[in-house]
């Protein structure tokens, strides 16, 4: 059962049982619990295509989503992300309530998912092929991943690129992408099948609206793909379209120095960078205009080289 058919009213109901809402997000399952209505809903629509399973499914997170206990219950209401019994964050207002879901997703993936190789990337696929998109924050890989999925490449991550070791396969977590400030209308203004969440102004990365992920890309959430372009985007206006290839030893230190537990892997690690390396075509890329930079990348997957 996908989360649209599970309907809001018995999503309360469910959210706010013991046994919550499992939620299938690709490489994990998420336990979500909360009764809070404002988050509920937007949940609702930006997650409505992602599987449900049965309660009694082991959950890789458990999180809580909920006011603390006092004044500020009441009075200028916030709420809490609870995982495990802890809470690591201070409390957001109420109506950050679904961004705060969000980064404490993030937190709890970055911290505890050490099976996998994971790099600070966007990763998108077209082809049986997959695009990884490293770079630092402000870099705009959020944005150009969101453009990627609204112009048909499969959307897997826009802030994980999950890499198992097994086989180098890397594993989708389609969620719903933050955008901010002025990437938001730049894709509500450049794709009319963009389907957004709120509005989350004054947030601590400013205004905040999640991108819901194409539904196909949804369905797709279990099918793994080998990586085939590795690009270091920058977003730079007012400039023309560059793509410099990179030499290898130089895109090894900058994927190790780019992952959240490369040291923590060992030699596991290495041996994964070392091989994605290997097996990839690796460019910078510089761009100011979605008219260019688009076809470029459409045109770079279809060569074989």
């Amino acid at each position: 059962m996908k989360l649209k058919q599970l309907g809001l009213g018995n999503l309360v109901k469910q959210a706010a049982s013991k046994e919550g809402v499992c939620l299938d997000i690709g490489a994990f399952c998420v336990r979500v619990k909360s009764d809070e209505i404002i988050f509920l809903e937007t949940l609702a629509f930006l997650y409505q295509d992602f599987p449900i399973l049965p309660s009694d499914t082991f959950a890789d997170f458990h999180i809580v989503i909920t006011r603390p206990k006092g004044v500020r219950h009441y009075l200028k209401p916030q709420v809490i992300f609870v995982t495990d019994g802890q809470q690591p964050f201070e409390p957001f207002p109420l109506s950050h309530a679904f961004p705060l879901f969000e980064w404490g997703l993030n937190w709890c993936i970055a911290r505890r998912s050490h099976q996998y190789l994971m790099l600070h990337a966007a990763v998108v696929e077209k082809n049986g092929k997959a695009l990884i998109l490293p770079a630092l924050p402000g870099s705009g890989k959020s944005t150009l991943s969101a453009a990627l999925a609204m112009n048909g490449w499969r959307f897997l991550s826009d802030e994980f690129t999950m890499i198992r070791p097994q086989d180098g396969k890397i594993l989708p977590i389609p969620r719903p992408t933050p955008l901010k400030n002025a990437s938001i209308q730049v894709i509500k203004g450049t794709f009319l099948n963009a389907e957004m969440g709120p509005l989350f102004p004054k947030t601590r990365k400013g205004t905040v609206a999640h991108l819901r992920p194409p539904k196909q890309s949804v369905e797709q959430l279990k099918e793994a793909v080998l990586p085939e372009l590795l690009i270091f985007p920058k977003f730079q206006a007012n400039t023309e379209i560059q793509l410099n290839l990179l030499n290898k030893p130089y895109v090894v230190f900058k994927l190790a120095s780019n992952a959240f537990n490369y040291e923590l892997m060992g030699r596991t690690g290495f041996e994964l960078v070392k091989n994605m390396t290997s097996s990839c075509r690796c460019y910078n890329l510089t761009y100011s205009r979605f008219d260019q930079v688009l076809p470029l990348l459409d045109d770079l997957l279809m060569q074989n080289v």
